[in-house]
């Protein structure tokens, strides 16, 4: 079950291939996260010390569940991961040049996932392509809605 999309991830990069992380978290982060109080917009994820942080992914604290603590909403949140996939993104992001971007987060057995991308930068010709081809997409399902009737 999805909880926030990252729809910007698609529209500017070029997602080659995605892992799923877990995410270490507080409690109050987890009762907000369930709430629906998370956006993914404008987080990435970057790689420090062989260990994967998410950045900027804002996460509004629940007036009821943070009463006695001052919660932080743009904190820093460790991802986790196998040591063979760190390996092979660092692998990756140092030396072929792609970004890391979180794609989603959703629920995989009672808990808190996020699907990170190896991602590509795209061209600004690019985008206007693929928005093109979504386009025509829409296009061909309404004709042939109007030609089943």
């Amino acid at each position: 079950m999805s909880i926030a999309d990252n729809k910007k991830a698609f529209h500017d990069y070029f997602i080659e291939e995605q892992f799923e992380a877990g995410v270490v978290l507080q409690g109050w982060e987890v009762k907000a996260i369930r709430a629906g109080r998370v956006q993914l917009k404008e987080a990435y994820v970057i790689v420090k010390n062989d260990e994967i942080f998410l950045f900027g992914a804002h996460i509004g604290a629940l007036p009821t569940a943070s009463t006695h603590i001052s919660p932080e909403a743009l904190r820093t949140r460790k991802l986790l991961l196998n040591k063979s996939e760190i390996n092979k993104l660092v692998i990756k992001v140092e030396r072929a040049g792609y970004t890391l971007v979180p794609v989603n987060m959703h629920f995989k057995g009672g808990r808190i996932k996020l699907q990170i991308g190896l991602a590509k930068g795209k061209k600004q010709y690019d985008k206007r392509d693929t928005e093109k081809d979504r386009d025509w997409q829409r296009e061909q399902q309404q004709m042939m809605k109007i030609h089943r009737r």
